[in-house]
């Protein structure tokens, strides 16, 4: 397979190769990322194939905005205060997925992490619907910066790559919010007590 080379400006010809399934790569407000079109069993697959990703570990999705989170998830008020607060941004939130969200999307699990990011161009991306991304790289590598970078490792790999450079490349911060008490997966650009204090501040 060859990779093809788009720029940002190329953003109708991107979104046709989103639609056809195809695994591209793109620069994001965190770490340069990797996805495919939400809701095509046989695109994630691929993207996992190009990782080298393991089966049992689902992919992410990604979101224009709050309409599209409780299209595919069950939320409540704490979604509501992150997402006023910390959306668009680096906070990639878990939730308990809708029951008729297919099983395939999280990988038989009932959550599903779901991220808004602050990027313009991914945002329009997004406006066609969700999409299931993850850090451009091998699994176990670590992800590239820029177009360069992400080559090295996915150069055939995969179909497409979006030139750019990740904004901060900082993963973002992971939080579930399953449980009773909200907890840090992964601790990025956002701390455990930042996200504590507005969810206090939410309550008052």
């Amino acid at each position: 397979m060859k990779t093809k080379i788009f720029t940002t400006a190329e953003i109708k010809e991107i979104k046709d190769y989103i639609y056809k399934g195809k695994v591209i790569a793109f620069p994001t407000d965190t770490v340069f990322g990797v996805g495919v079109r939400y809701g095509n069993p046989d695109a994630l697959e691929a993207l996992k194939q190009a990782k080298d990703r393991d089966r049992d570990k689902p992919i992410p999705t990604m979101v224009k905005d709050l309409q599209q989170i409780k299209a595919i998830a069950n939320v409540d008020w704490k979604m509501d205060a992150l997402y006023k607060h910390f959306m668009p941004g680096a906070l990639t939130v878990i939730v308990n997925k809708k029951e008729e969200i297919p099983a395939y999307v999280s990988d038989g699990k009932p959550t599903i992490a779901i991220r808004i990011p602050d990027d313009a161009f991914v945002l329009d991306m997004l406006e066609e619907g969700p999409m299931l991304v993850t850090s451009a790289n091998v699994s176990g590598q670590t992800p590239g910066k820029d177009e360069t970078e992400v080559l090295q490792q996915l150069d055939g790999r995969i179909d497409a790559i979006v030139i750019g450079q990740a904004k901060e490349n900082v993963a973002s911060t992971i939080v579930d919010l399953t449980g009773e008490d909200v907890r840090v997966v992964r601790e990025g650009k956002y701390s455990l007590a930042q996200i504590q204090a507005v969810l206090q501040e939410e309550q008052k």
